[in-house]
């Protein structure tokens, strides 16, 4: 994983020292709030209804022992004694006290870790497969070219003063499991007929109020262009983009306006400006870089065996633990879905855990996820049983990956200021009514997602099951959705009529569970069989 240089740290550093100096001034009124406001989103902090909230980045999901480890001291000191992995692979803490960021702040820069990019009108914390560099379906390491953009666009000014936020996620693999055309852009690693490496482009993605599925604006774009690519774009945006009304200020507003056909045609114009004036990441940068992802040292010779003699531990491979490109080994998925519990949270001493274990079984390296759980990339097959009863003694065990209590959930109007309904006491109430592990594996591939308000951060829209809280004169109403899919099946879900009460969302959602069983194929999930039966028997099967 990438190491700070001299100038990384004292980027880093700088930034806290200035951060400091901003709280010191807002605490004794120097500054206003007004004042105050885009200097502490340009750092991570968001005041919230209850508490200040900081998220902190994790460049690509990837991260150290180490680092995890700060990540529970911080929990243990400066919150509660939890954190929330997000659906953009950074941590949140809830209940921050404004006078603590800084030390917070600096406590992270220790570990190399900061919040910038966290917030605001900029490039968002970059984000990728969680299991690049050990997917055995992947054609290359997509990190790198993440960290490269990660430090190309950190500070500059072209990527700084946006007319709104902008998400990049990067890929390398069919299976798309960073959601890339749901992204301002999105990039697939991909070799051309010579087997030079390159890029699918997708730009114009994105949830929130209005969804859109990025079209694919160039099939091939050289590697070593990327950077220059990349900044045609945004110039385009930067130059037509709406800047007089916050709800059509983002890309995905003016591809759709200009169409896919004038929006490609004015980047690539723009682009061959660019390049005129030789804007591109020198390719000793990106060796350098590289260098920093090379494979950890795997054993070789190893056996592919698995005991599954006890019956827990078969159904946990079967469901967590997915196919790893070097023999022996397996990529694990630990689940922070357990049933009760809150989609994403995790306490002090799990994370503690979980830091342990990655430094005794996956060479010192995890991955948060935008599905909100936690990835140990490489782990020796033979560790398998040893580390799932350590899970499993720290209550991390949760054999549910991609079922229906597998939600994603944003914090919801629990601790948003931003939110209509509630999220939490919703995702509860539907992994209580799907408990049972057998009913939840024949129903199989069922991706649920739940956002508090029109915003997304729950990902509503890409789930093949979405809900979607709102405000219905004074109560929280939950819209159903069905049809979504961030994958490479890229869609958005279909709201399915009336919206429905708290306890109602999840009567609707058993409803058309129990059509699907009723009219499914063998061996078709989910999502197979919506498409192919249509809206209106699901619909039918709600309202009766």
């Amino acid at each position: 994983m990438y190491k700070y240089d001299q100038y990384d740290q004292a980027i880093v550093d700088a930034r806290v020292d200035e951060f400091r100096d901003q709280v010191r001034r807002r605490l004794a009124g120097q500054i206003t709030e007004d004042q105050f406001k885009p200097l502490r989103l340009k750092n991570g902090l968001y005041l919230q209804l209850h508490a200040y909230m900081l998220r902190v980045a994790i460049p690509y999901g990837t991260l150290n022992g180490k680092q995890m480890r700060m990540l529970g001291h911080i929990a243990r000191k400066y919150d509660r004694g939890y954190g929330h992995f997000t659906t953009r692979q950074n941590i949140q803490y809830n209940w921050i006290k404004l006078q603590d960021a800084p030390d917070i702040l600096a406590d992270l820069a220790t570990v190399e870790m900061h919040a910038i990019q966290t917030s605001g009108e900029s490039i968002r914390n970059l984000s990728s497969d969680q299991y690049a560099g050990a997917a055995a379906d992947e054609i290359a390491d997509p990190r790198p070219w993440a960290e490269l953009l990660r430090q190309a666009t950190t500070f500059h000014p072209e990527f700084s003063y946006l007319p709104r936020k902008f998400k990049i996620a990067v890929t390398a693999a069919d299976e798309d499991r960073a959601a890339i055309r749901l992204h301002d852009i999105g990039l697939k690693l991909v070799r051309n007929a010579a087997g030079e490496l390159g890029f699918e482009v997708y730009i114009g993605g994105g949830m929130g109020r209005t969804p859109f599925v990025a079209p694919l604006i160039r099939p091939f774009l050289p590697a070593a262009n990327l950077f220059s690519y990349l900044e045609a774009a945004l110039r385009v945006w930067n130059r037509n983009g709406r800047r007089d009304n916050i709800h059509k200020q983002r890309i995905k507003i003016l591809v759709h306006d200009l169409g896919q056909e004038e929006f490609t045609r004015q980047v690539e114009a723009e682009w061959q400006h660019i390049l005129g004036n030789a804007s591109d990441v020198p390719l000793v940068e990106v060796e350098r870089i590289a260098t920093h992802f090379a494979p950890p040292p795997f054993e070789t010779g190893l056996s592919d065996a698995i005991d599954r003699r006890d019956p827990d531990f078969a159904l946990w491979v079967d469901q967590n633990v997915k196919p790893h490109k070097a023999p022996g080994y397996a990529i694990v998925n630990i689940s922070l879905k357990p049933v009760g519990g809150i989609p994403g949270d995790v306490s002090a001493e799990q994370i503690d855990v979980i830091a342990d274990l990655a430094e005794r079984y996956s060479f010192d390296e995890l991955r948060a996820t935008h599905a909100q759980n936690i990835v140990l990339p490489h782990v020796r097959k033979r560790d398998l049983y040893e580390l799932w009863t350590a899970l499993a003694d720290a209550g991390l065990a949760t054999p549910n990956l991609d079922l229906i209590s597998d939600i994603i959930a944003c914090p919801g109007l629990d601790y948003c200021s931003l939110a209509n309904a509630r999220s939490i006491p919703v995702a509860q109430k539907i992994a209580d009514r799907f408990a049972d592990l057998g009913r939840q594996r024949e129903l199989g591939e069922l991706k649920l997602k739940i956002s508090g308000c029109i915003n997304a951060c729950g990902h509503h829209h890409a789930g093949h099951i979405g809900i979607l809280g709102v405000d219905r004169k004074g109560t929280e109403n939950y819209q159903l959705l069905l049809g979504g899919s961030g994958a490479e099946d890229a869609s958005l879900g279909k709201i399915t009529g009336p919206g429905f009460n708290e306890d109602g969302i999840v009567d609707a959602v058993e409803r058309v569970t129990d059509k699907y069983l009723a009219v499914r194929h063998e061996g078709e999930r989910f999502l197979d069989t919506y498409r192919r039966v249509g809206f209106e028997p699901f619909k039918e099967a709600i309202y009766g």
